[in-house]
């Protein structure tokens, strides 16, 4: 051995790996040409072994790892760029999994075989980390979920107080002053003028009253979520003076109350943000049922958002928009418009 194989030699013994290099035979069974020493440290045999009997790295994983492996080679084959496959491996000998990921790039030989040669990791610590990791977040994701179920509810029974203890006082106190105002003499001109004032006032408390109880709590929302959306639409022109357009697919799309609640508040912010951002002369809200999915999409004419505001941190309420969808599992996406403006686009499974 010369001193530029013996480098090498050195080199892939160090390696913190696998070096290999195999091929398929007429029978698409493994074939390893070469192996280099991190084989027993990585899959618990020695080279010598798994070359003379190669089916038994294919033993070491299960009927689905072994289907996704053989597609990634397959289709390395075919685009001729290389494979890169990821799965778990059962060292019988240790009594112990490992993930491990096979990075390989193909070579045609002279008599049209191919060939692949690269590396073998071993990614069982970064695989579990990213595990914990999405586990984390799908425990935050339900956390977040049944926060928002408890705000929900807890808005609810604030608007019923609000309605009920509140809305029945001002109607005895209105009764009331229009007791008294009934029962001034005519001379008592400026008595009955102060009475009326403060009917007036009382109106315009009730009024507030069943804004605020809808904000908290939208009984429209009992009548379906088109029509919902139809009301948030027709009381943001009535507003703000802004044509805004509603489309729908179905006169009646049927979700859950969740699914509900997030699709109207979703849209509540969107045009909450138009009206105070954007500078938009036009508005059109599309609502569209396709098979097991529903499509809410706001779109405006207005300055269009710029990139950097979607990463600020409570940016327009953006981050709570992708909240509220993803604890539904669905998606949204904001993008700016064609020619100018934004378009907020959710897409929510149903059922």
């Amino acid at each position: 051995m010369n001193q530029q194989e013996l480098s090498l030699q050195i080199a892939l013994s160090n390696f913190p790996g696998l070096v290999i290099q195999f091929h398929l035979d007429d029978k698409n069974q493994f074939v390893f040409d070469y192996l280099s020493d991190g084989c027993e440290a990585l899959l618990g045999r020695t080279p010598e072994e798994l070359m003379q009997n190669p089916k038994q790295f294919l033993e070491m994983m299960n009927a689905r790892e072994r289907t996704l492996l053989y597609k990634r080679l397959q289709k390395s084959v075919e685009s001729l760029t290389s494979a890169n496959w990821e799965g778990r491996v059962w060292i019988d000998g240790w009594q112990d999994t490992k993930w491990i990921n096979l990075r390989a790039t193909p070579r045609v030989l002279m008599n049209g075989k191919v060939t692949w040669g690269g590396v073998m990791m071993n990614i069982t610590q970064s695989k579990k980390e990213k595990i914990e990791i999405e586990a984390s977040r799908r425990k935050l994701a339900e956390l977040t979920a049944h926060l928002e179920t408890i705000k929900e509810e807890e808005r609810a029974k604030i608007a019923r107080e609000i309605h009920d203890d509140l809305g029945g006082n001002l109607t005895v106190i209105k009764l009331g002053l229009s007791n008294v105002r009934s029962k001034l003499e005519p001379h008592q001109a400026e008595l009955k003028k102060n009475a009326l004032g403060l009917e007036t006032i009382t109106d315009s408390t009730f009024d507030a009253i069943h804004r605020i109880s809808r904000n908290l709590r939208p009984t429209v929302l009992d009548l379906g979520i088109v029509d919902a959306i139809d009301w948030q639409v027709e009381e943001f022109k009535k507003q703000l003076g802004i044509d805004c357009q509603f489309h729908y697919n179905q006169p009646d799309i049927k979700t859950t109350s969740e699914q509900s609640m997030t699709l109207f508040r979703i849209c509540q912010e969107a045009l909450s943000n138009i009206a105070k951002h954007a500078h938009a002369t036009l508005v059109e809200v599309r609502l569209i049922r396709e098979n097991c999915h529903v499509e809410l999409s706001i779109r405006d004419n207005g300055v269009g958002i710029k990139p950097k505001d979607k990463h600020k941190a409570n940016s327009f309420g953006l981050h709570g928009m992708q909240e509220r969808i993803e604890m539904q599992h669905g998606t949204i996406s904001i993008t700016k418009a064609k020619p100018r403006g934004t378009l907020i686009k959710v897409n929510l499974p149903l059922g």
